[in-house]
């Protein structure tokens, strides 16, 4: 059973953090940030999180849900903070769980901004990278460890971490642990914790499985919910332009270079398709890159740094980017392929605007990608205005063995037939000087090939 927190529009008003009574080593951290407001999430999470309760959390992307959860965390953990070097005196006690690398990474470096003045220890570990030095910050202890199911299940194998003292499990993104299929690696590491402990689940979106894996892990949560569910934020101006095959492409140039856009995330469904998109991009003059799947933990992570430094004009990616990317100031979301699921567009558009910031999400689609969209519309009961976008001409392309004036593929072109037979025959001037003697040697019928003799072609080892 579950309980949902009352509409109260005193909730909606900003709320100073030095309200919730935080340690104070935390809300130095939260000044050095430059934070003095809580978010309608953390206004409503932080209060029944720092009293122990249970809590089910659903707020569209990028409105804070991180420190909704993280904050009362490292308050509850400090009667626990030692400055001993032992790894015995930081044992985990706060597991997070989240469904992708990125997610993690950006996770454990908020942890970290919010503890620098406290004594407590941080980590992560996920996969796609070396795990020994991951096992050896684990053997060097650490109070709060965020990870990935798969990744952190091979360091239990392998008896580099202990769950016997976790107090708290929060899942990030459970929606899309399930999409990912992580239901089964879930069960296994609810069994390695101790009964009891403090759960915490919040999610962009509910939906019927996720209240079901909430109830068989949380004990009586209270629900918060800070907005409609799969709802998207109010500061994103979205808009459809029905395009098909290479018009796509030259969209995105068209919008990237027309507005001087920089920091733009692309969104494809395939990870061919991200790479040939990336590739097709640089062609035209953009500074592209792409990360997906099929891409090693550290191609991913450069791509992703040379993107936040602004090095980058356009990121293309698949869903391995829709959550946990959090770069601010993203001024565009661009759908080159609609989703099949209508909850990930939620997740990608919640890519801009965030923090309160404006943002516009585009979305390119084909006649037959309509049905998709009427979905979304159907998902975030929200009508998507249709636009048309008028495309500049390219240059036309010559294509390869067209007459140039050289380089490779020019051929010289050939008279008219009739001109060759009209011209009269002029014999070859006769040299006086004798022929020289014909050396190569003679062929044979008997020394040619067999494959010559057969009248086919010679078979190579």
């Amino acid at each position: 059973m579950t309980e949902s927190t009352p509409t109260d529009p005193i909730a909606e008003q900003p709320v100073a953090f030095g309200q919730f009574g935080l340690h104070p080593g935390i809300m130095q951290a939260i000044e050095a940030t430059g934070y003095t407001s809580a978010t309608p999430i953390q206004a409503k999470a932080i209060p029944i999180a720092l009293t122990g309760r249970d809590v089910m959390g659903a707020a569209q992307t990028g409105t804070g849900k991180t420190a909704a959860f993280s904050l009362p965390i490292l308050h509850r953990l400090m009667p626990f903070a030692s400055n001993s070097a032992s790894p015995a005196r930081h044992p985990v006690r706060a597991l997070i769980l989240t469904p992708t690398r990125e997610l993690a990474d950006q996770i454990h470096e908020n942890v970290q901004r919010y503890s620098q003045f406290v004594p407590l220890r941080a980590a992560v570990v996920f996969g796609g990278v070396d795990i020994r030095p991951q096992k050896e910050q684990l053997r060097r202890g650490c109070e709060i460890l965020i990870a990935t199911p798969g990744r952190l299940l091979d360091h239990v194998e392998q008896r580099n971490v202990n769950l016997g003292q976790v107090g708290i499990l929060v899942l990030d993104e459970a929606d899309r642990m399930l999409d990912m299929g992580f239901l089964p690696d879930l069960d296994r590491i609810m069994r390695l914790l101790p009964p009891g402990r403090q759960g915490l689940l919040f999610s962009a979106t509910f939906s019927p499985e996720i209240r079901k894996l909430g109830r068989s892990f949380l004990r009586t949560p209270v629900e918060v919910e800070v907005a409609r569910p799969n709802a998207t934020a109010d500061t994103v101006t979205q808009i459809a332009y029905p395009l098909e095959g290479d018009a796509k492409r030259r969209a995105v140039v068209h919008l990237v270079k027309s507005r001087q856009l920089s920091q733009v995330i692309v969104f494809s469904n395939t990870k061919i398709g991200c790479s040939r998109l990336a590739r097709q991009l640089e062609q035209d003059g953009i500074r592209a890159e792409s990360i997906h799947g099929n891409k090693s933990q550290i191609e991913r992570m450069k791509a992703l740094d040379a993107f936040k430094a602004g090095t980058l004009e356009v990121l293309v990616a698949t869903d391995v980017a829709a959550r946990g990317l959090d770069v601010a100031g993203i001024p565009c979301v661009i759908n080159y392929d609609l989703p099949r699921n209508p909850e990930d567009y939620v997740h990608r558009i919640g890519r801009t605007g965030r923090a309160g910031a404006e943002g516009e999400a585009i979305a390119l689609f084909a006649p037959d990608e309509e049905r998709y969209l009427l979905d979304i519309e159907k998902l975030i009961k929200t009508k998507i205005p249709r636009g048309e976008l008028e495309l500049p001409r390219e240059p036309r392309r010559r294509p390869v063995g067209s007459h140039r004036a050289s380089g490779p593929g020019w051929h010289a072109p050939q008279a008219p037939l009739d001109d060759f037979f009209s011209k009269p025959y002029v014999p070859a001037a006769v040299s006086d000087q004798p022929a020289a003697p014909d050396v190569r040697p003679a062929v044979t019928p008997a020394r040619r090939p067999v494959g010559v003799l057969l009248g086919g072609a010679r078979k190579s080892d």
